[in-house]
Order: structure tokens, then C-alpha cells, then sequence
């Protein structure tokens, strides 16, 4: 092949990558019009191993000896994890006691995120509303400690074969809470008790089947919340008196 006859098909290939590159759809995204604390919160539908965060957080139960449940997203993440979560549990080096978490860089071109946080929800047995909210404080104050900017999370709970909570529900117990314990963050910054960062993006991950609610029930999380910590004491935390 001469010079201008490999030019004209090297551009006609590319040609062809862009217009398939631009026949994908972006996944669907619910963004939400308030800004709690200055934040972009929304809902897409996307798994964890698709969103190109700072910070991507899952929750994985308490690792049973019989065998942990992979299914749908989970399955999928770990296998472009490599299978790091599944020997992570397998060897019990993540046990996945409530609160306990793993943090780690993804493989080189395995997932988009920078980083991968895995936050455990304890016995299945014993999962509720609580759990995620726990879940929720967790995933702020690592953030701020980490200094990641645009974080995502999904629980991943019904990947794992538990169908105890409501989708939706847990969404808006976990934004519930990581709202609550950001403002706590922001107000030790304002006072100088903590170095100034803020997240700019939350992202929370939810499959088709629960998108809907997913978004119902985070956008009445954030009214509730935000109308909440209105209603805080702001009295400084440390007192200047002797």
C-alpha cells in the first residue's frame, strides 16, 4: 500500500471508531437541582466498574465460609477488578464487619477510578436502614480525609442476593447521612479545626430496575436533610474560656 493509500484508510478507521464511539449512549443520569453543601448529587445508571470517580465505593457483607454471592454488578466489578474482591474475602484479609474498610488503586486500565473503597456491612442477617446510614458517614469522612473530589458509590446489596432493603430506601439513608456527617466536616473547616477540601460530586449508582426509586427517594432525602441541618446548634465546637 503506498503513503496516501494508507493515510486514507488509517482516517477512514478512525472515522469509523469516533461515529461508533458517539452511537453510545451516555448511561441515563437523574441530576439533582439543589446542591446540598455545594455538592452535585445525582443518580446514573452505571455500575462501579464504569464511573470514572476519585473515589468508587461499594459495600460487601461479612465473608462466609460457605461461599460470598457474585451476581450482576458485584460479579461484574470484581471480574474487571482481576477477582480482588473475591480474594480479598476468600484469603479473610476483608472480613466486611460493619465499618470496616479496604482501600486500593485499581489495576492499570481495569476500571476508571482512581481509587476503590470496599465498606463492610457485617452478618446479612443483621442488615437495615442502620447499616447504610453507618455506610454513609463512613463514605464523607473518608472522602475528606482522601481529598476526593468526585466520589460514586452503589451498594451492590442486591448483587449480593439480599433483598431486606428497599433500594431506594438505602440510597436516601445513605445520602441522608453523608450529608450530615459533610456538614459536620465543613463546619470543623470553618473553624478552623480541619483543612479546607470540599467534595464537588456524589454519584450514586443504581441499576434500571430501581432507578426511579433511586431517584425519588434521594431527591426526598436531600429536602429532608438539607431542611435538618438548618436546624443545627452553631455554636463554635471547642470553647476559648479557661
Amino acid at each position: 500500500m503506498n503513503i496516501k493509500g494508507f493515510a486514507l484508510g488509517l482516517t477512514l478507521a478512525c472515522l469509523v471508531a469516533a461515529a461508533g464511539a458517539a452511537d453510545s449512549p451516555a448511561p441515563k443520569e437523574n441530576v439533582f437541582a439543589t446542591k446540598p453543601l455545594g455538592i452535585r448529587v445525582s443518580i446514573k445508571m452505571d455500575g462501579p466498574y464504569m464511573e470514572a470517580a476519585d473515589l468508587q465505593i461499594i459495600c460487601l457483607f461479612k465473608h462466609q465460609a460457605s461461599g460470598d454471592t457474585y451476581q450482576g454488578a458485584a460479579k461484574e466489578t470484581d471480574a474487571h477488578l482481576g477477582g480482588i474482591l473475591s480474594a480479598l474475602r476468600n484469603r479473610g484479609e476483608f472480613v466486611g464487619e460493619l465499618g470496616e474498610t479496604f482501600l486500593f488503586t485499581p489495576p492499570k486500565g481495569s476500571i476508571p477510578a482512581e481509587r476503590f473503597m470496599v465498606i463492610g456491612l457485617g452478618e446479612e442477617k443483621d442488615l437495615s436502614l442502620d447499616s447504610l446510614k453507618v455506610v454513609g458517614r463512613i463514605a464523607a469522612r473518608e472522602a475528606v480525609r482522601l481529598k476526593a473530589k468526585h466520589v460514586a458509590w452503589a451498594p451492590v446489596i442486591r448483587d449480593e442476593g439480599n433483598t431486606t432493603i428497599e433500594v431506594g430506601e438505602g440510597d436516601r439513608a445513605f445520602i441522608e447521612q453523608m450529608l450530615s456527617a459533610y456538614d459536620t466536616e465543613k463546619r470543623l473547616q470553618a473553624q478552623a479545626l480541619a483543612p479546607e477540601f470540599s467534595i464537588e460530586s456524589v454519584v450514586v449508582e443504581a441499576g434500571p430496575a430501581f432507578f426511579d426509586s433511586a431517584v425519588k427517594q434521594v431527591g426526598q432525602g436531600i429536602e429532608s436533610i438539607t431542611a435538618e441541618l438548618q436546624k443545627r446548634d452553631s455554636t463554635p465546637y471547642a470553647s476559648t474560656s479557661k
